[in-house]
């Protein structure tokens, strides 16, 4: 621990780094070939649609001795559709058919009631229209699109409209990676789903508001130095809040991936695999996005300012300046050569290297000794 609060420091203050805006072209291949694979598991599996967003019925039955797979068997040969079947922690089973003619479930409860060995009043059946559903989805849809507005706004009055669109295209891109491994993984869509989706984009903004708050802190007066550019500020601002960026994602992701895993995998809660597979992967993509994607961004759209462009220059000339200065011959005893700059700022930084002044013969002729 006391090694990586080191490595943290040493970060922050600038003394080591790596070149995140130098190799963004690299980050971004590996971004749309993770997109792409997402939108094609998405239009050739398609998502695992609920019952609240199709329809059906829910079949809750009390203690029995049948177990899941036969009455999913059971349950199938009733209704003519796929089913769901899970046990519950009393011993009863939940079957879940969607799709089906709600007016068909009291014939489908009968059938169940005979296959099972369990009297007819004894299940309970909770019935769901496909308009509810509908109803759901617009919703969530229209926080969505209210959401993302008020982001833009936010991000444009706080920051700059540039940094409202990257992270705009940072939110779109670990969405449409949570959508697509939900295609790809065959979970089902429920309002758990939905609810998860929903909170992830707070969580993919705060990596990424964090790292341009720094950006915002060290660019101001930008253009009044010659000794940096503005994607060299941008990789300084990743590099001083990556240690607290991955300390915060494992934070988040442990109980998390604890609910997924442990909670989904072992102990079989549907519901909490809804909302754990969103937040899992839209936590990991929202920390991905916000170094690998959003600060790149930003770093490209500035660039492409005049007076970024003239900085750049600047920069670059005096730093071509510096490295001739220092590798150039010098003959002892006589300053270097340096071209003429038209800007006292576009010279050679201070302490670039030992400046050789003439020397000064004194007393030439003279006899060593005391001086007269």
């Amino acid at each position: 621990m006391s090694k990586l609060g080191s490595l943290g420091a040493k970060l922050y203050r600038g003394e080591v780094g790596y070149d995140f805006i130098g190799k963004r072209k690299i980050w971004y291949g590996v971004s749309i070939l993770i997109t792409i694979t997402a939108i094609v598991g998405l239009v050739v599996r398609g998502l695992n649609m609920g019952i609240e967003f199709e329809g059906g019925a829910v079949f809750t039955t009390p203690k029995t001795t049948v177990s899941a797979a036969k009455a999913e068997e059971y349950a199938e040969k009733a209704s003519g559709h796929d089913a769901i079947v899970q046990e519950l922690g009393t011993g009863g089973l939940r079957i879940q058919i969607a799709g089906i003619d709600t007016g068909k479930s009291d014939q489908i409860k009968e059938e169940l009631s005979q296959d099972l060995d369990i009297s007819a009043d004894k299940i309970n059946a909770d019935l769901v229209g496909p308009s509810w559903g509908e109803t759901i989805a617009n919703k969530a849809w229209q926080g969505l699109a209210i959401f993302m507005v008020l982001v833009v706004i936010y991000l444009a009055i706080a920051f700059e409209w540039r940094m409202a669109i990257a992270a705009l295209i940072a939110l779109v891109h670990d969405i449409t990676i949570t959508v697509g491994i939900y295609a790809l993984v065959g979970f089902e869509v429920t309002p758990g789903t939905v609810i998860g989706l929903l909170t992830i984009l707070g969580y993919s903004l705060y990596d990424t508001v964090v790292v341009f708050d720094s950006l915002k802190e060290q660019t101001k007066g930008i253009e009044k130095q010659t000794r940096w550019t503005y994607s060299d500020i941008a990789n300084r601002s990743i590099n001083s809040t990556l240690v607290r960026s991955i300390n915060t994602t494992v934070v988040a992701l442990l109980p998390v991936a604890g609910l997924l895993f442990i909670g989904g995998g072992f102990l079989g809660a549907g519901m909490l695999n809804d909302i754990s597979l969103s937040l899992f992967v839209g936590l990991a993509a929202g920390a991905y996005s916000s170094i690998f994607i959003a600060t790149p961004l930003v770093a490209d759209l500035k660039e492409r300012e005049p007076k970024m462009k003239a900085l750049k220059k600047r920069v670059l000339a005096k730093r071509a300046a510096a490295a001739a200065q220092a590798d150039g011959p010098a003959t002892e005893g006589f300053q270097a050569e340096v071209p003429q700059q038209d800007d006292p700022e576009d010279a050679a930084p201070a302490g670039a290297g030992p400046r050789n002044q003439p020397a000064r013969n004194r007393g030439r002729g003279r006899p060593s000794g005391k001086r007269r």
